[in-house]
């Protein structure tokens, strides 16, 4: 049995980060070339190709994109081995923080790499509004954040960007004729703002039906059937139901959920998780995909 090559998966995988050769070629600090015969010689070992011309680019063939998930899994082993036996294991308290949204999604996977690479850290799960999140986090009452708000001030990286729907309940009957009935939640919200931004642009008449604290008393509003609400993609269920352009409603624009520090951070624990888990995008979206979209 051959043994496959982790720096050609390495390559592998950042062709499809970087979206491509030359993209992979810069983040790798390597010549295109050197990229191309990398690829050369996977195809040599798998014994199949892992591209294929689409247009005046390539794309993935099902053998690519099959290896190319066994290379995320292979190289995040690798990667946990070489942190633990390099820097020991860490310990101490890590605080993080997720909004309600993602509670269910994009959290788990994260604690699951924080937990498998750093099993004596004690982890205090801090879930709430995505603002106000970001106050504590500035504050220092927490180490880390997911939020979907951009902060300059922070160190962050992008964990996903993820669509924002138009939701209801699933036995909400739409009426277009009607001003849409806004379920909004108190205070700040990228999601209120969206939501009027996109129906003022598009002119169509909305009137604030039902306001809650949280997103608990949003989700029992849409499933009571008194209105509908902008939330990102991550927050439907079986229980509820998208609508979309067929329905009158106006296209929203996606939204880039992220995991910030604050810059500077004294505790060198929050500092390397943070690096482990910068290391681990790719494993991480994959792991935590949000629901499929129908309208």
């Amino acid at each position: 049995m051959k043994t496959l090559d982790l720096e050609l998966l390495r390559s592998l995988v950042a062709i499809d980060e970087q979206d491509s050769f030359a993209g992979a070629a810069i983040h790798l600090g390597k010549t295109q070339s050197a990229v191309t015969q990398q690829m050369q010689r996977l195809e040599d070992q798998i014994g199949h190709p892992l591209f294929e011309k689409q247009g005046r680019n390539k794309r993935l063939t099902p053998h690519g994109q099959k290896l190319l998930d066994y290379a995320r899994h292979l190289l995040a082993i690798n990667d946990d081995a070489l942190r633990s036996l390099q820097q020991g294991n860490l310990e101490g308290v890590l605080r993080i923080g997720a909004p309600h949204d993602v509670a269910d999604t994009m959290l788990p996977t994260l604690l699951a790499q924080v937990a498998r690479a750093s099993p004596l850290l004690q982890l205090d799960i801090h879930v709430g509004r995505s603002p106000f999140l970001m106050e504590s986090l500035k504050r220092g009452e927490i180490d880390m954040t997911i939020s979907n708000r951009n902060d300059p001030g922070l160190d962050g990286v992008v964990l996903r960007t993820s669509p924002t729907v138009w939701l209801c309940s699933a036995s909400y009957v739409h009426d277009r004729a009607k001003p849409v009935p806004l379920i909004l939640v108190e205070g700040p919200s990228v999601f209120h703002r969206l939501a009027r931004e996109a129906l003022d642009a598009a002119g169509i008449a909305w009137s604030p039906n039902y306001t809650a604290s949280s997103l608990i008393g949003i989700k029992a509003a849409l499933r009571a059937g008194l209105g509908v609400t902008a939330r990102s993609i991550e927050t439907a269920g079986p229980d509820l139901r998208v609508l979309g352009e067929n329905d009158g409603l106006p296209r929203l624009p996606d939204l880039d959920y992220y995991l910030f520090i604050r810059r500077n951070v004294i505790n060198p624990v929050t500092r390397k998780v943070f690096d482990m888990l910068k290391a681990n995008l790719g494993l991480i979206r994959s792991a935590s995909a949000p629901p499929s979209q129908s309208a």
